[in-house]
This record gives structure tokens, C-alpha cells and sequence, in this order.
């Protein structure tokens, strides 16, 4: 049997899509010896990026997974999507990581994706760090990038690598030990004096350093006042604790593609992040937690699924608690059902590697589980639930249709399996519209779907705006007949009502009878009642009717010639009749809308709002989120059909929202006008 790694740290690398996280991971792989060669994304041939659409998009897609051994210590590195349609992604390896390393451009500094993979990893509670990528640009200035996040998140940005580029010559000093390495064309890297420029850059950000380190040690704190030597072995610890407790945030640089900084950073990782282990608790589902034992009975996490056309289904877990040996019986902790782990692997990439056995904290994947899926826990011994990843609500709607006539069952087979896939993806088959929908994060999100339905499943399928579920209701009181009458040579058919409509009270049908003297029997009230609701499906505009009070109070009946039928029919005529006196309108449904943007954007939604015929019913700062306000917004839903594109765009993707139907609003007459017309040659093609 392989020997098992121990020492390990999980590490999810975040941040805005093009910083060169893929990268990073990539050149970690070089460094540390696990591949023999350095991808490139541009070339395709990346371990991280091997989907057919992120090599055709140039661009993560979902998370993957790179195990590197770096002197002793295993690391997984999760590679994360900058693009925020695939937040679900981040979300997932945010909670199987220790720490989240966020990739900056040293050229861009501080972009939206910046901001939200420290407020991702904030919200996860989990300790941070910084590389900044690129520094070989041009227009790099790692001097202006540290500044800029000192002064948007704080002085818990500590400075632990820091660059010296003199025209192709590139030295990273590291402020822990003050030494400094010499990088050359092929990522090498050099011991060198720190003398002259280099010290000079040195003790520009040692004093930074210093004040970082000294928070948390009263000891250091001291040396530093007394102006005395700190030892690596002090610095180090000091960072060890400050990491661990988020009262340090260090930050490195360099370069993924040219192999810069890289081993300065698996050296940070491996003597100064936090493992799963240094803890002692895990959180549970109830709020509460649990103590992690290495050496107690096996507990898995599954915290992502992969639909494989090749392999099936994929469940990639997190050992909680003791170790996992294959051929394990593990028992679900949700549904009771019994998962043997005949085969458990390790993934790097594509690439699978069957084990025997994977340590407490460590990551793998096993194939083929039937009844476990995204967020269920596996347990060894007595049941227990690990806090689930909480995924954002989706609201970006589109319709799925298919191209080929009869492919709407593999459409519903298909997005079966991609919703295992995806938690973010929502999808429906609304009886009202007869539409099938999908709702996702973004419109980059549903395009993915789309395409891999195609080249995994082989379903052809079109996107477009979905129908809105409109209904019509009557504003008036009448009174009115129904005559049913005919003779075709035999036995004829008759039924006659009088029936008097009212706007309900009810969603539906509200039917009474208060017929006297048997005009009409009672034996054909349902006839009546069942005629009515047929015809209610479809109103003026087309559209079922809703809120119909209706009372059966005459009427005549012949003796031979009447039967169900002929007062279905009748109750329909009454009820056309109906439509033509009772003045209907045409119903939307409406809700309230909560958007959440920074103080300064406040106005722009308001005044977009505004077009939208939203009505804003209120504001406050946002709680726990300083620098936002929420507004709370009664608007239609045929207004938002786009919205969350319009409000990333406006807000530079910082806005978020949070919307529910929550009742149906009469439409203005001229929009009413334009959705009847529409409907009408709708029905006309």
C-alpha cells in the first residue's frame, strides 16, 4: 500500500476572471514536479482547464482539483472560476479549503472579482492571502497594487514577498527570513545578498511586516519597539497564528507563467497556512458542531458532482473525521441509504489515481454513488450533517426548447443530470405557460448548459425569453344566459342556464347553485360547474381566467334531449357572454425585489427602476455589509426578465438581489394592448 499523506492543506485560489489563477495552479504542478511540463491556457493544454468549453472559452468553467506535493506537505490547490455566472464553483471549494489565496493583476490591481472573492471568503469565515500575478508586465506596479489593498481592506494586509524588477532581471525578497531569490528565463530560482536596492525595497516594506506580525505576539511587539532581531522561526509563527486567526493577511507575488514566486509561495503555504487538522471543530447543518477526530471513524463530505458521459456520476468529498479505506460501508447521513467505497481515487485534473486510503481533511473522488449527492454527508458511525454549501438564488430565466421534434424527455433526462451538477441551476415545467425553464446565475451559465447538452448528451437546444404567466379577471357584475340547442334528425341535444358572474374572492372557481323549483336538476350542476372551468382556461387575451364567482340560479331543461354535454355547453356560452359585458383586465404577476448595491450606486437603481415601473417601498444600509444599501421594490416580473444582466452591468457585478412573486398587479391598458397583440400573432404563426 502507498503511504498515506498526513500533512495536508487545502487551498482554494480565487479571484477575477483573467488574473491568472489557472495559471498559478499550473505553474505549482511544474514546480513541485507532478507534471513535466507548463500548460498554457492560450495553447489549451492546461491540467485545470481539460472541459471541451473551458478550452474553447479560454476560461474556468468549474472548480478542479491539483494535488501538489511540495517538501512533505500535500497540497490541494482548487482552482476556481473568475467568472461570477459560476459562483457555485467558488462556494463549493470555499468550504472543503483552509485558505483562500486571492490572484490579483499586477497591472489591473483591485478588479470586482477581487472584492468578491474576499467577500466569499469572508462569508466562509476562512483565513486569506494574496498573490500578486503578473508582475512581468510592463505596466505592473506591485507598489500601487499593495497600497490599493491596504487601503480597501486594512492593515491586515502584510507584505511577506516583495519584487525587485531591473529590466529582465526579477528578485522576490522574502521578508520572513530576508532573504532573496533570483529568478531566471526558465523560473529558477537563486539565493542572492540583500544589499543595496534590494535592501533598500526591503526595509521600505519590512516596517509593514513588522506591525502585521507584532498584533499578534506581545513578544514581538516587544522587539519591535526595541528596535531587536525577530528570528525567522518568531516571524513565522507569528504569521502561522495571524493567518489562522485572520488578523493577517499576507501577500506574495510574482509571475504563474514565467514561474516566478511560485516556490515562494508553496514555501508560505506549507510552513505558514493552516491545515484541517489544526482545527478542532467542524460546523454542523443545526448551527452547531462536531469535534474532528484524524484518528475517529470515517465522515465524508460531498461538496461537488460531475455528470461524466464516460465514467457517470462523480462525488467529490472531503474526509471530516478519521480516515477513509476502500471497500469502506458508509452510510448517508440524509437518507439512510448504505454507500460502499469500492473504489476511492484522487484527481488531479482529469486524471484519476485509485488509493486505498485518504487521510483526515484530505480530498478524492469516488464514481457511481446512487443515492448521495452535492451536500450530503457520508458517515462511519453515528450519523452527523456538515453544514451545507449555501448557494445563491437564481433569477436569470430563459426557456428551453428543443430543435428536434420529441427530444423533451432527453431534455428533461439531460438537465437531470446537470442539475446534480450545478446547485445553481433551477429548472422547471411550468404548467401555466407549457414552457419548460431553466434559471441560472448569468447568461454565460445557461450558454454552458446549453452546449454541453449538445456534446455530452447529444440534445440540440434553444434559449429564449420565457412567457410570462399572464391571467385576466372580470371587474364587473352580470347576469346573463347560456342556451345549448340542437336537433340533428335523432335524439337532440339541450341545456339552457342563467348564471350570475361576479368577481371571487377565491384564486379560482367560486360555484354555487341557488336554482328553485327544479328548473334545473341537480344531477347537472357538475355539467355547469365542470363546463365553467374548462372555459376559464382561456380568457379574452388567451389567457386563463382567475377570481370568478359564478352562480347557477336558472335555467330549463328538456326531458329527453338534455344531458351533460348540452350544459357544459350552455355554461360555456354563458361564460363568453360573460367576458364581452364584464369589462376583464388583464393580470401580471408582480413582487418585491431586493437589491443590494454599493451607497453610490443608489441612484442609477432608482432611476432604472423607475423605467421598470417599480415602485420603491423603502431602504436601509445593509446589514453586515458596510458601504451597501438594500432597496425593497414592488415591480412586475415581465420587467425583470433581464435585470440581473442590467444590474451586473450597472453595479460592475458588486449588486445582488433576491426576488418573490408575491401577488398579480392589474397591467396598464397600453402595455396590456401590446401583450394581447403579441399573443395574438403568436397563435396566428
Amino acid at each position: 500500500m502507498a503511504r498515506i499523506e498526513t500533512n495536508i492543506k487545502n487551498i482554494a485560489l480565487l479571484g477575477h476572471s483573467g488574473s491568472g489563477k489557472t495559471s498559478v495552479a499550473e505553474a505549482m504542478l511544474y514546480i513541485a514536479g507532478g507534471v513535466d511540463r507548463l500548460g498554457k491556457i492560450s495553447d489549451g493544454n492546461t491540467l485545470c482547464d481539460f472541459d471541451a468549453e473551458e478550452i474553447k472559452r479560454g476560461f474556468s468553467l468549474s472548480t478542479a482539483i491539483a494535488p501538489v506535493i511540495w517538501q512533505g506537505t500535500k497540497i490541494n490547490v482548487l482552482d476556481t472560476p473568475g467568472y461570477l455566472d459560476f459562483v457555485g464553483e467558488v462556494l463549493q471549494a470555499l468550504r472543503v479549503a483552509e485558505c483562500a489565496v486571492i490572484s490579483v493583476d499586477a497591472k489591473a490591481g483591485i478588479e470586482v472579482g477581487t472584492e468578491l472573492a474576499w467577500g466569499y471568503a469572508s462569508d466562509a469565515g476562512l483565513p486569506r492571502a494574496f498573490f500578486v500575478n503578473k508582475c512581468d508586465d510592463n505596466e505592473a506596479g506591485f507598489d500601487r497594487v499593495f497600497k490599493e489593498l491596504q487601503d480597501r481592506f486594512g492593515t491586515v494586509i502584510c507584505p511577506v514577498a516583495v519584487p525587485c524588477k531591473d529590466g529582465n532581471n526579477f528578485t522576490i525578497i522574502n521578508l520572513t527570513d530576508m532573504k532573496a531569490y533570483k529568478y531566471d528565463a526558465k523560473g529558477k530560482r537563486s539565493e542572492v545578498p540583500v544589499e543595496g536596492r534590494l535592501d533598500s525595497i526591503a526595509e521600505e516594506y519590512k516596517e509593514a511586516f513588522n506591525d502585521a506580525i507584532s498584533m499578534v505576539s506581545e513578544e514581538i511587539m516587544e522587539k519591535v519597539l526595541m528596535e531587536e532581531e525577530i528570528s525567522r522561526e518568531e516571524a513565522a509563527q507569528a504569521l502561522r497564528q495571524g493567518i489562522a486567526s485572520g488578523d493577517i493577511v499576507p501577500v506574495y507575488c510574482g509571475s504563474a507563467t514565467l514561474l516566478w514566486g511560485i516556490a515562494d509561495l508553496l514555501d508560505g503555504v506549507r510552513d505558514t497556512f493552516p491545515s484541517y487538522t489544526d482545527k478542532s471543530e467542524e460546523r454542523l447543518a443545526d448551527g452547531g458542531t462536531v469535534e474532528i477526530q484524524p484518528d475517529g471513524p470515517a465522515n465524508l463530505f460531498v461538496f461537488k458532482t460531475v455528470s461524466d458521459p464516460f465514467v457517470g456520476k462523480m462525488s467529490f468529498f472531503k474526509v471530516m473525521n478519521g480516515s477513509l479505506r476502500r471497500d469502506a460501508v458508509m452510510k448517508n447521513a440524509k437518507s439512510g441509504a448504505n454507500e460502499k467505497m469500492a473504489h476511492i481515487y484522487t484527481v488531479r485534473g482529469k486524471t484519476q489515481t485509485e488509493v486505498d486510503e485518504l487521510a483526515c481533511g484530505d480530498i478524492g473522488m469516488i464514481a457511481k454513488l446512487t443515492n448521495t449527492n452535492t451536500n450530503d454527508t457520508l458517515c462511519g458511525a453515528a450519523p452527523v450533517m456538515y453544514s451545507p454549501v449555501v448557494y445563491p438564488n437564481s433569477y436569470m430565466t430563459q426557456a428551453i426548447m428543443p430543435l428536434a421534434k420529441g427530444d423533451e424527455g432527453k431534455i428533461s433526462q439531460s438537465i437531470a443530470k446537470m442539475l446534480e451538477e450545478d446547485m445553481t441551476l433551477k429548472f422547471e415545467n411550468n404548467a401555466e405557460t407549457k414552457q419548460m425553464t431553466i434559471s441560472g446565475i448569468g447568461e454565460m451559465q445557461l450558454a454552458v448548459l446549453a452546449s454541453k447538452m449538445k456534446t455530452r448528451f447529444g440534445v440540440n437546444v434553444k434559449l429564449e425569453s420565457p412567457k410570462i404567466p399572464y391571467r385576466e379577471r372580470i371587474t364587473k357584475a352580470v347576469d346573463v344566459e347560456g342556451k345549448h340547442k340542437k336537433q340533428n334528425g335523432g335524439a337532440g341535444q339541450y341545456g339552457h342556464v342563467k348564471i350570475r358572474f361576479a368577481p371571487g374572492e377565491a384564486e379560482g372557481l367560486t360555484f354555487t347553485v341557488s336554482v328553485v323549483g327544479g328548473t334545473v336538476p341537480k344531477n347537472f350542476n357538475p355539467a355547469v360547474e365542470k363546463g365553467l372551468l374548462d372555459a376559464m382556461q382561456k380568457g379574452v387575451a388567451g389567457f386563463p381566467v382567475v377570481q370568478l364567482a359564478a352562480d347557477l340560479y336558472d335555467g330549463s331543461y328538456h326531458p329527453v334531449d338534455s344531458d351533460e354535454i348540452s350544459f357544459r355547453m350552455a355554461a360555456m356560452i354563458a361564460y363568453r357572454k360573460c367576458l364581452e359585458q364584464a369589462a376583464p383586465v388583464l393580470l401580471e404577476p408582480v413582487g418585491d425585489l431586493l437589491v443590494t448595491v454599493p451607497d453610490s450606486l443608489v441612484g442609477d437603481i432608482m432611476g432604472d427602476i423607475n423605467k421598470r415601473r417599480g415602485s420603491v417601498m423603502g431602504m436601509n444600509p445593509t446589514e453586515g455589509k458596510s458601504g451597501f444599501t438594500t432597496i425593497k421594490i414592488l415591480v412586475p416580473r415581465s420587467e425583470l426578465l433581464e435585470y440581473p444582466i442590467a444590474l451586473r452591468a450597472m453595479s460592475k457585478g458588486l449588486g445582488s438581489m433576491e426576488y418573490t412573486v408575491t401577488g398579480y398587479d392589474v397591467v396598464p391598458g397600453n402595455i396590456a394592448a401590446k401583450i394581447v397583440e403579441d399573443y395574438k400573432k403568436f397563435q396566428e404563426a
